[in-house]
């Protein structure tokens, strides 16, 4: 089983790294830093509103602790105490609540700073990456690109593999064709095979045949002999029975008479 899964983890991997491309794994990347980006934004938004509700409320309490001591000293004057005590009471509680908003204050502004200074510097490495990977998914589409006319000019590639492919099958059959026709007219000239047209000469036809072309060749050679001779008698032994010149006077005679 562990085998089984090593194996099919093995393939799975490949065809994920076959499928990958590397200038979507960068885009996707780059997404994810601007998602990042944004939120950390978001984060020192949300912080710098919080900090500003803070300050609205130290106003506020301080605008109170100073409307309650104008009040306690206004009592005081008129002979008041206990309401100026009073006030001078209501007064210490409102700056102790004063005290405490200030220094969430301060916490929050401290926590504001380094928001964002971490946003500056996560947008400056944001830039870069982003400066990166426009670099990188130019010089992968050109690698790319070298490498298809590469396997083109050297055939490497699955579409010119598949023309080499064809050529040569093409090439193949031709050569079987014409080394079938080669046989197939030896076995006809030899008798081998029949020729159903009545074509095809048997071993004796062809003697006969060649005989008979070499001899008309020989008397014609000796008729041509004897023209230039000017005899007659080879002529006639070669045209076969045809009258010589000695006959043919005295029947022209014999047609004169009549």
């Amino acid at each position: 089983m562990k085998r089984m899964g090593m194996i099919f983890r093995a393939k799975a991997n490949k065809a994920l790294d076959r499928a990958e491309d590397p200038r979507e794994t960068l885009d996707y990347s780059y997404q994810k830093q601007l998602e990042l980006l944004q939120k950390v934004r978001r984060g020192v938004a949300d912080v710098a509103t919080s900090r500003k509700r803070l300050e609205l409320q130290l106003n506020q309490l301080q605008g109170q602790s100073a409307k309650l001591e104008e009040q306690g000293r206004k009592a005081l004057a008129l002979g008041r105490e206990d309401l100026a005590r009073e006030a001078l009471s209501r007064r210490a509680a409102v700056q102790q609540q004063a005290a405490d908003l200030e220094t969430q204050h301060q916490t929050l502004q401290g926590e504001e700073e380094k928001l964002t200074l971490a946003a500056q510097r996560l947008q400056a490495k944001v830039d870069a990456f982003r400066t990166r990977k426009e670099t990188l998914k130019a010089t992968y589409t050109a690698a790319q690109a070298q490498t298809r006319i590469g396997e083109a000019f050297s055939g490497i590639s699955e579409e010119m593999g598949d023309v080499g492919m064809a050529i040569q099958r093409a090439e193949d059959k031709t050569a079987q064709m014409q080394a079938r026709a080669g046989a197939i007219d030896e076995l006809l000239a030899s008798g081998a095979l029949d020729d159903p047209t009545g074509m095809a000469k048997d071993d004796l036809t062809a003697e006969l045949e060649r005989i008979s072309g070499g001899a008309d060749v020989e008397l014609e050679l000796q008729r041509m002999k004897a023209e230039l001779a000017g005899g007659s008698g080879p002529q006639q032994a070669i045209e076969g029975g045809k009258p010589d010149r000695a006959e043919q006077p005295r029947t022209q005679h014999r047609f004169d008479k009549q």
